[in-house]
């Protein structure tokens, strides 16, 4: 079942190890079957160095094991939430990358200090509210989600792929796990970039009409950057 979509999966998940954004078992990457609805991530807690197409966890909209003999990782359920809302999206990653990660630890917003981020991010990555006690002692996973999707409300998720969660970390997605992934790495530079111009004195966003242009240049009708239009 779905087996271009577990290799898709694993192999995404494989890509974050190579590019340095999780170590051990930290993180996760998920993919939707757009046809079906029916998502497959990594397992909990199983060795990236061992997976296998076949250790990936099948789940119904709902989260209802559908195939697989693992555990689903304990951050399906905010996938879940996030699939349920983002209706365009097709993978979503979660990492402890570090930069970004800082930053989400330190509660605060990424802002688009220059054209590399404005390139990726329509605006600020954003940050969400710290999850209340009660929040964290009763369904975690699902009011991660919800505080995602409350921090998201009027933003474009096409155009702001990637939200760090308060105390915690970055979640991304993308029309797939590859695209996921994409801006994840996308998203671990430009805090690292965030962090070094900020340390060197300057915490002035770009212009507007400069963040505008240069997204606008990768993204929307009008895009002319690389080959596809003539």
């Amino acid at each position: 079942m779905l087996d271009n979509l577990k290799q898709s999966v694993l192999q995404a998940n494989l890509d974050l190890v190579k590019q340095g954004l999780v170590i051990h078992t930290w993180g996760n990457v998920s993919g939707r079957d757009k046809k079906t609805g029916l998502i497959v991530i990594k397992p909990s807690g199983v060795s990236y160095g061992t997976m296998k197409p076949s250790d990936m966890v099948v789940l119904d909209p709902e989260g209802k094991k559908v195939e697989g003999k693992y555990n689903p990782s304990t951050d399906a359920p905010t996938h879940l939430i996030l699939y349920s809302i983002f209706n365009n999206i097709g993978g979503i990653v979660h990492t402890h990358s570090t930069y970004a990660t800082s930053w989400a630890q330190a509660g605060k917003e990424i802002p688009p200090l220059g054209t590399t981020h404005a390139d990726h991010f329509h605006g600020n990555v954003p940050c969400t509210r710290k999850l209340t006690k009660k929040e964290v002692e009763k369904d975690y996973e699902i009011n991660t989600g919800k505080v995602i999707v409350e921090r998201m409300n009027n933003l474009d998720p096409i155009a702001v792929p990637s939200v760090l969660v308060h105390s915690h970390g970055p979640f991304c997605w993308g029309s797939g796990p590859d695209g996921a992934v994409y801006n994840a790495i996308a998203l671990e530079e430009i805090a690292r970039m965030a962090f070094f111009t900020i340390l060197l004195g300057n915490e002035v966003p770009v212009d507007k009409y400069l963040l505008d242009k240069h997204f606008s240049r990768k993204h929307g009708r009008n895009a002319y950057y690389g080959q596809g239009k003539k």
